[in-house]
């Protein structure tokens, strides 16, 4: 049985890495991303704020590797493992679109 993984975040770049490559000279970026918002919870609404990091490969890195901190991003992707041997998570980001985040 499959299970769902994907998650779209509306997020600002915090920072990221130097765009880097694989042994098998896939590129790879690092990136922490910040978001803030409200959320609709138990009948109220919940102020959100939080930090994530994330990761991108091949032409979805090349491309984030332009984008300015500080921008607005709409992410795609999936959670994982930010380290093999880790518990902590990372956003994998296989797809991203420039945004005007007019909610803070």
């Amino acid at each position: 049985m499959a299970a769902t993984n994907r998650l779209t975040l509306d997020a600002t770049l915090k920072s990221r890495d130097p765009l880097r490559y694989t042994p098998a000279g896939i590129a790879v970026l690092e990136l922490t991303l910040t978001h803030a918002s409200t959320q609709p919870e138990a009948g109220g609404e919940r102020k959100v704020e939080c930090e994530i990091a994330a990761i991108a490969f091949a032409q979805t890195a090349q491309r984030l590797a332009s984008v300015a901190a500080g921008s607005g991003l709409r992410c795609e992707g999936f959670i994982a493992r930010r380290y093999r041997t880790g518990t902590s998570v990372a956003l994998h980001i296989s797809r991203f679109e420039s945004t005007e985040l007019t909610e803070r």
